[in-house]
């Protein structure tokens, strides 16, 4: 099953689910044709935080309204229900998760073309702002403050559908409610001296700095969709590319994650409460823009698209400020 958030009006937001057809069936618009539709939780949090029930009642609406007559689905798409996927308005899927948790230096080819960048011994990773996130075709805005140096980083993304608390790796997967798709966009500026600097509080300051490039609003496209968990046999072989302007930058397989999901769910679940919603990305193999020789970066007008099998395909443009 693939889940969505739309924006039917402005500023409303509308759990959705993608029917056989690829059309984008709005659940709580839907509650005026259809009654069942009023079990489904009208917000993507408590949709995932309802699971099995939730997700069963998602399925009773697909199979309503795949029996209907071809005149009643007209009839939902004259007023909306039924959206083709091109006319959608994307949010991103959770739009509104109580942490946003990106892992980085999780790919082992990454860390090779980052010279001198050691396996770390641990998962590391940050907690993203809210503001940075943006939905499938959502611009990514050029910092007026840094426009010059912008980075993708395509990212196989999971979603938490139950509360997560200090669980072992056994476990870890029971929490997963499924998958979307990331880019943690980043403005380079600052990620030089962290190669540079000898004294461990200027690492750490350094560090700190390139962090804060990550951070900044609409910096985090996530979407389109989130995948159940059970579409996905197996969330460490996937393939992943990540396109500018059409052609190919990066190409690899989750296959090279360092730490997979239950080694990073474990670990972080020691320190933070995760709720229902919650999002983490994965890290981002090799190809960045700053890895390159010379380094390619993102401009206004470039579109930047981030792919991963099973899951689907992630497409924002730069704006400029």
């Amino acid at each position: 099953m693939k889940l969505a958030t739309i924006e039917r009006d402005p500023g409303h937001a509308h759990v959705a689910v993608v029917t056989a057809e690829n059309e984008l069936l709005d659940l709580v618009a839907l509650r005026g044709a259809l009654p069942a539709a009023k079990d489904v939780p009208a917000e993507m949090r408590k949709l995932l935080a309802g699971s099995d029930g939730a997700l069963a009642a998602v399925q009773a609406c697909l199979d309503a309204v795949a029996a209907m007559s071809a005149d009643e689905q007209a009839g939902l798409r004259s007023a909306g229900v039924l959206q083709a996927w091109d006319d959608a308005f994307f949010l991103p899927p959770v739009p509104d998760p109580t942490i946003i948790l990106s892992i980085g230096m999780n790919y082992r080819a990454h860390l090779e073309e980052m010279e001198g960048t050691p396996v770390p011994p641990r998962p590391t990773g940050f907690t993203m702002t809210h503001p940075a996130l943006t939905g499938h075709r959502g611009n990514i805005i050029a910092p007026a403050q840094c426009p010059d140096m912008i980075d993708y980083e395509g990212e196989m993304t999971f979603v938490f559908g139950k509360s997560c608390h200090n669980v072992s790796e056994d476990e870890a997967m029971d929490y997963v409610a499924g998958y979307t798709i990331a880019n943690d966009v980043s403005a380079r500026d600052w990620v030089g001296p962290i190669f540079t600097v000898t004294k461990p509080f200027e690492m750490v300051a350094a560090w700190d700095h390139n962090i804060l490039g990550k951070q900044l609003p609409t910096f985090c496209p996530c979407g389109p969709v989130i995948v159940t968990k059970d579409e996905i046999p197996d969330p460490h072989n996937l393939q992943l590319t990540v396109t500018l302007n059409g052609e190919v930058m990066q190409s690899s397989s989750t296959d090279d994650l360092i730490f997979n999901l239950p080694q990073i769910i474990s670990h972080y679940s020691k320190f933070y409460r995760f709720s229902p919603g919650d999002i983490v990305t994965t890290g981002s193999p090799p190809g960045v823009g700053v890895g390159r020789k010379p380094p390619v970066f993102m401009k206004p007008g470039d579109v930047v698209e981030v792919e991963v099998e099973g899951i689907g395909k992630l497409s924002n443009t730069i704006a400029a400020a």
